[in-house]
């Protein structure tokens, strides 16, 4: 079952609901679900009930494989994300965050080829040929955002970033993200996110991600670029977010 939100705050009013049953439904009830949570997400300049589903919330509620949190990037992550889920035995719950404006997005498609092969890759690579001994940053980024960071490369002509998609939030992968980061022994690590600095995925992140990394043999450090703390998922203002964004994909690629 596919249960998609409508704009709106709806990670306050179904909080109770996905606390009793969704997150620990194995540990309260001894049921299993693969029920799928289609949570529209993106820092589009609409306002606070409009940008954020709260994925620190989600991230804050996983443990124990409780169940599997995703911000897939393109048409065909998404599709090989949700056939993977059909089939997971056993059964848990998946929490996807779906950016509208990806709907309409030309750069955010997938060829038919890559619906009918492979399967979903909880990391993707960076599409741009860069000689990876040149590269000094690596920028780790989910959703909405990788878009812009490669629309903000391009246009900075900058060769010397990579950008790493994680696919998947939770669990981390972290096996995946370390054998990406091999290729760039040069580079340093920073997380970019749209969301302020207590929100999204960056609090769960710097908990966990380095400890990970660091059993896998990778022990550069992390730090992030994202908005700053916030009490609000995000400004009311559209002219201020535009500030805020400019800002956010100034400093990603800032040295």
């Amino acid at each position: 079952m596919l249960w998609e939100a409508q704009f709106g705050d709806f990670a306050n009013g179904a909080q109770t609901i996905v606390d009793e049953f969704i997150s620990s439904s194995e540990q309260k009830w001894g049921q299993r679900s693969s029920v799928v949570l289609l949570l529209p997400h993106g820092y589009e300049g609409q306002g606070p009930d409009h940008s954020s589903a709260r994925i620190e919330r989600y991230l804050q509620l996983w443990a124990q494989d409780n169940m599997t949190i995703a911000y897939p990037s393109t048409p065909a992550s998404h599709f090989h994300l949700l056939r993977r889920q059909a089939y997971a035995r056993p059964r848990r719950p998946l929490i996807v965050f779906t950016p509208k404006s990806m709907l309409r997005l030309k750069a955010a498609s997938s060829m038919p080829e890559e619906f009918t092969t492979g399967g979903f890759r909880p990391v993707l690579p960076d599409p741009a040929t860069l000689d990876s001994q040149a590269v000094t940053r690596v920028i780790l980024c989910s959703g909405k955002v990788v878009w812009e960071l490669e629309a903000a490369r391009a246009k900075r002509g900058d060769t010397q970033t990579v950008i790493l998609r994680v696919e998947q939030l939770a669990p981390i992968p972290a096996q995946e993200i370390a054998a990406a980061l091999r290729a760039y022994p040069n580079a340093e690590i920073v997380w970019v996110q749209d969301e302020p600095q207590n929100q999204g995925a960056w609090p769960f992140m710097a908990l966990n991600l380095p400890e990970l990394l660091a059993a896998q043999g990778e022990t550069r450090g992390l730090r992030v670029v994202c908005r700053a703390a916030s009490a609000s998922p995000a400004t009311g203002s559209h002219k201020k977010h535009e500030i805020e964004q400019a800002d956010l994909l100034e400093r990603a690629f800032a040295r």
